[in-house]
């Protein structure tokens, strides 16, 4: 160990001496070069790049640097010479030719709106409609758009069902099951029908043992309150349930509408009646203590009349308005100290209308 301590020593002092050997112009190449080198691994980029003054002024400061001293540097005589080869090559190599003028962002987007609205549309029949409308754009041009922008091909845009719901929302009821759990510890079952245009909800009954039975004389009186108000429903939405037997798609197909199933294990193919038990849970359910049936049919009821007439919801058209407003006028602003708040179900639910 002292053998090894001496050795440094020696070595530290000799190449202290050395230090009086070399010239001063060389002492400042090296310190700039220090310099310079500390300056670029101080910069905030994750790697730390050389640009080409920064090669510049390394490459100068080289020549002035004692050979033993390269391996020391960021800059070898390798990198020097990988630099050199670089600039050969730039020196020769041809432009290259100009391409086809960029398109406008506002023609970029018109394009993947196209896409949107036409489902079926692939980058042909879109450049086939820009030209009709006076504007030329390449395929190639068209499908980079839509990779960007994206808007898969039109052989994957796998969204049948969206633009089904899409296209038929007006003629569309979703049916769904949902349980409360009351004070008792006595499960009870809600079943319940809500239109996908409007979200109107309505509520279809309440039992402790759901039977197929049970469910039948639903669709009874489903189909005899659509019989009476001239329904215009033509497909009613529905899971997997055993409880939906034979009898009630035979009572529904009687008026006109037809059944549409759901995939084994996927809710959100009936994502707008998913959609509202969620609602109902958070808002009034989840916060209230149900004592039988009763009271639970009271608190739904209640429920129902807000969702139907004052709760705002998000339609296709994004007009947040509930299913019961008119769909067409826009309320005058109301002046701020004449809103009234009505409660229901003890404050859990608050409507606000101005004063009359």
């Amino acid at each position: 160990m002292s053998v090894r301590l001496i050795y440094r020593l020696f070595g530290q002092v000799l190449s202290w001496l050395a230090l009086f050997a070399r010239s001063s112009a060389s002492k400042d190449a090296e310190i700039l070069a220090l310099r310079h080198e500390l300056a670029v691994l101080r910069r905030n980029n994750p790697r730390p790049r050389l640009s080409w003054p920064d090669r510049a002024v390394l490459a100068g400061l080289a020549r002035m640097l004692p050979r033993a001293l390269f391996v020391h540097r960021l800059v070898t005589p390798g990198t020097l010479l990988r630099w050199h080869r670089k600039l050969i090559a730039a020196r020769w190599r041809q432009p290259k030719p100009p391409g086809r003028p960029p398109i406008s962002d506002e023609l970029a987007t018109f394009i993947l709106r196209l896409a949107r609205e036409n489902r079926t549309w692939g980058a042909v029949r879109i450049q086939g409609e820009l030209r009709r409308l006076g504007h030329r754009v390449a395929a190639s041009t068209i499908r980079k758009i839509l990779r960007a922008g994206g808007v898969p091909p039109p052989t994957r845009r796998d969204d049948t069902w969206r633009t089904f719901l899409r296209t038929q929302a007006d003629s569309l009821l979703a049916i769904d099951f949902f349980h409360i759990d009351t004070v008792t510890l006595k499960r009870l079952y809600v079943a319940f029908v809500i239109e996908i245009k409007t979200r109107r909800v309505h509520l279809l009954g309440i039992t402790q043992h759901p039977t197929a039975d049970w469910v039948a004389q639903l669709a009874r009186g489903l189909a005899s309150d659509l019989e009476e108000a001239g329904h215009r429903f033509r497909h009613l939405i529905r899971d997997r349930d055993a409880k939906f037997g034979a009898a009630f798609d035979a009572v529904l197909a009687s008026i006109g509408i037809k059944i549409m199933l759901t995939a084994p294990q996927a809710p959100r193919m009936n994502a707008f009646a998913e959609r509202w038990i969620g609602s109902i849970r958070r808002e009034c359910t989840d916060r209230i203590l149900i004592t039988g049936e009763r009271h639970l049919r009271h608190v739904l009821n209640a429920y129902i009349a807000h969702h139907n007439t004052a709760r705002s919801h998000q339609d296709d058209r994004m007009l947040l308005r509930a299913p019961d407003d008119e769909p067409n006028t826009t309320p005058f602003p109301a002046r701020l100290d004449r809103i009234r708040r009505r409660p229901s179900l003890g404050g859990l639910l608050n409507e606000y209308q101005p004063a009359a």
